[in-house]
């Protein structure tokens, strides 16, 4: 299990891939993935012990200098969170749906995160900024309510507020909606 994750962003994938490098060699942190993105972005998103992580963050973001965007570490990191971000799928049961876009990657991390804490609800994609422009957007689903909670937890965090370009919940979707999320 994930006790701690770490993610970085850079506007320059150069400096993306020399940080992620830094970042290995500075503390024991297991790579969960380094990768380009939209608009010419670097994602790069570790996990490990809390001074492990902060410490090869650090690390990074002074590598990456002007091209840091954003940087965040969130210990005790909820496991739904690392697997809506590494694999999307369809929901056990489906109920209302929840939408959080956000203009920043981070963002949406530390909005995952806070929502699924919030109430029971299922996560089921965190999207990365790939192919979007560099936004990001997290899809949950579960009880009305609990999407309601959710949401309103997730895009209220405050490492995401500001960062937020819409939200809605939808009580009753088709089968076709989640199937075009996925």
């Amino acid at each position: 299990m994930f006790e701690t994750i770490g993610f970085l962003e850079l506007n320059s994938i150069a400096k993306g891939v020399e940080a992620a490098d830094i970042i290995l060699k500075t503390a024991q942190v297991e790579l969960i993935f380094a990768r380009a993105g939209c608009p010419g972005k670097y994602y790069i998103l570790v996990c490990g012990e809390v001074a492990a992580v902060e410490a090869a963050l650090k690390a990074g973001a002074e590598t990456g200098m002007s091209h840091t965007v954003d940087c965040c570490l969130i210990p005790r990191v909820h496991p739904q969170v690392i697997r809506a971000i590494n694999q999307s799928g369809m929901p056990q049961q489906a109920g209302a749906i929840g939408v959080m876009e956000f203009f920043s990657v981070t963002a949406s991390v530390y909005g995952a995160d806070a929502a699924v804490k919030a109430a029971d609800v299922e996560l089921l994609d965190v999207r990365l900024g790939t192919g979007i422009g560099g936004k990001s957007f997290v899809v949950l689903t579960g009880e009305v309510a609990a999407v309601k909670a959710s949401v309103e937890a997730g895009i209220h965090t405050e490492n995401a507020e500001g960062m937020v370009v819409s939200s809605v919940v939808i009580p009753n979707p088709r089968k076709e909606i989640f199937e075009s999320l996925m």
